[in-house]
């Protein structure tokens, strides 16, 4: 039945437990450059209405941002487990999701309606949101991320896919050399 209706079923040690894993799932980072930061500053207390909970990533004003820094900024919330989902403005969103998508585990969508949104999740697990903060007004914003992250992954076949994804990072990944300033092991 739980997997019918697309529910995780979690064993929790404790009552804390449970309560830490249920508020792990309303957080979000959201962040914005300055083209982005308008609807940014429209969302946050929309998705706080709603009962998520905000790391704001910037930007906190029209000064000039640079949506790398903003995008990495998101990613290493996800990335270190601080936050569930992330949403990243930009201009146009596809700056910033394809900063993300360079981050092994992230797998960003730049979404411009509800359709791209539940595909987004449904299929590709998601985990961060692209917006472009130029193309679209806030009503449509508010749809967009809120089909988001009310719509679960679905799972089975999709799971083969996305464990084809984490194969191509892996391989790009092993194949990649580092070297560190000072490590002379990796000299050439």
């Amino acid at each position: 039945m739980a997997d019918q209706r697309q529910n995780i079923i979690v064993e929790c040690a404790s009552a804390e437990e449970l309560v830490r894993l249920k508020a792990y799932s309303r957080l979000v980072a959201l962040g914005a450059d300055n083209p982005g930061w308008i609807l940014k500053e429209q969302l946050r207390p929309f998705l706080q209405d709603n009962g998520y909970q905000i790391l704001d990533c910037g930007s906190s004003s029209r000064e000039v941002v640079d949506y790398t820094d903003v995008a990495l900024q998101v990613t290493s919330l996800l990335k270190a487990g601080k936050a569930h989902r992330g949403i990243v403005i930009d201009a146009v969103g596809t700056g910033s999701c394809m900063v993300a998508n360079k981050v092994p585990g992230i797998r960003a969508a730049n979404c411009y309606d509800r359709l791209t949104a539940r595909s987004s999740r449904e299929q590709n697990d998601a985990n961060l949101l692209t917006l472009g903060g130029q193309l679209i007004s806030f009503e449509l914003a508010t749809l967009i991320v809120s089909t988001w992250l009310n719509t679960p992954f679905a799972g089975g076949q999709q799971q083969k896919r996305i464990s084809k994804i984490e194969e191509v990072e892996q391989q790009f990944l092993q194949a990649t050399v580092v070297a560190l300033p000072g490590d002379s092991s990796c000299a050439l």
